[in-house]
């Protein structure tokens, strides 16, 4: 029996016949839209937070941003197009381990794998830990390789590879901020579900199939279980998305969109239409049954004297 950790690792990252090297996940276009594929306004609200951050840590040169799981750059670029303050001091890294992610960088540097610390700034995990494999046991405690016999079996899942991906950020952090976005909930409140509730699959914008149906078509994400991660180490803050982009400017963005179109409605300009679909932007963001409703963990680790 293979164990569903190493099904999971081959289906999504085979190189040759792994899900995200099909070149269109995370895409417009593709089996599903990460909020920075919404359009520009998510790379803006990160570049407020970057600059606050920056400023924090008192303007560090370099101020290193490594965005774990970037797909084809998006949020780089974005981010890049926002301008903030600390461009100057900026080193942004792309870790992404699919070759057809890493073809599409354009903005900072691309690297299949985490780099090597230590590093003073901010590490973004933005829907990765949900995409990493994981081990299921039954209610016996024997670990489950081949799909269950029913819908309604009743699975915990053991999110190693996410703990260990945690361990490894904080690890290489001397000074900074480990942000994690993903949809969360508890090793218990999983448990106590049918497995097909918090273990899904996604292509072309709907739920897939099974995970163990056609492997390599589909996306295999499961729900990040924040007292896993908690047993690393404790969350300095969590939040929900909504509420996070909230404290980070994103109401501010959009007012200065309104304002923009109002300003350039007349004329059709390409600002006025930028500042027009904040709005649009907005709405999809903060929605509380979508991309809203997203958990943001966020680790501080301090200055060691």
């Amino acid at each position: 029996m293979t164990e569903f950790a190493e099904f999971m690792e081959r289906a999504l990252y085979d190189p040759e016949h792994g899900f995200y090297e099909s070149g269109r996940a995370g895409r417009r276009g593709g089996h599903f839209i990460t909020s920075p594929e919404i359009g520009p306004l998510f790379g803006a609200v990160i570049g407020w937070m970057l600059d606050r951050r920056w400023e924090e840590l008192g303007c560090p040169d370099p101020f290193t941003v490594i965005d774990a799981g970037a797909g084809p750059g998006t949020l780089a670029r974005t981010v890049a197009t926002a301008e903030p303050d600390c461009t100057p001091a900026l080193r942004w890294i792309n870790v992404e381990r699919s070759t057809a992610g890493r073809s599409a960088h354009t903005v900072g540097e691309s690297t299949p794998g985490m780099p090597h610390g230590p590093i003073t700034g901010v590490i973004l995990a933005n829907e990765l830990l949900d995409n990493l494999p994981l081990r299921l046991f039954d209610s016996d405690g024997d670990e489950v390789g081949d799909r269950p016999a029913s819908s309604e079996t009743r699975l915990t899942p053991r999110q190693d590879q996410a703990c260990a991906w945690l361990a490894h950020a904080l690890s290489i952090l001397s000074q900074g901020t480990v942000v994690v976005i993903d949809y969360m909930s508890t090793t218990e409140e999983m448990a106590s579900r049918p497995w097909p509730e918090w273990l899904r699959t996604y292509r072309g914008h709907e739920r897939g199939d099974d995970p163990w149906t056609a492997p390599g078509t589909q996306d295999i994400t499961c729900e990040v279980a924040l007292d896993q991660l908690s047993a690393v180490c404790q969350p300095t803050r969590v939040t929900d998305q909504a509420a996070w982009l909230k404290a980070h400017g994103i109401n501010k963005l959009v007012a200065e969109g309104s304002a923009a179109w109002q300003a350039g409605a007349a004329r059709g300009d390409l600002a006025a239409l930028a500042g027009r679909s904040r709005a649009i932007e907005a709405e999809a963001l903060l929605d509380p049954d979508g991309l809203g409703g997203f958990t943001v963990a966020e680790w501080e680790v301090p200055a060691t004297n």
